[in-house]
């Protein structure tokens, strides 16, 4: 089945206007080109029979490494040794300034 979608610069130009990403001509012209080429590929993708393949989850043969979830309580800092360096701190906590931005 072949993919009735054909990318064009005027795509292009529509979705980066709708991102608010700026494009020249050219990069509108090399970008639907390349769309259109990974199309192409997704296509060829499509026709192969993969009715009696089975999926492949993992390829390397590694295998998770877990270790149990153990406080070392040697390691730790104190709540008082955390906030000892710490520019602003309350009621045991680190203050930072807000950052609010209304662009």
């Amino acid at each position: 089945m072949q993919s009735q979608i054909i990318i064009t610069p005027s795509i292009v130009a529509h979705v980066a206007d709708l991102a608010l990403i700026p494009v020249t001509d050219d990069e509108k012209n090399a970008l639907a080109n390349g769309f259109n080429t990974v199309l192409k590929v997704l296509d060829t993708l499509n026709t192969v029979d993969v009715i009696n393949v089975e999926p492949t989850h993992q390829v390397t043969g590694f295998e998770n490494v877990y270790r149990d979830d153990v406080v070392d309580e040697k390691r730790m800092f104190s709540q008082e040794e955390a906030l000892a360096n710490a520019p602003k701190s309350a009621n045991g906590y680190f203050v930072a300034d807000r950052i609010l931005h209304n662009d």
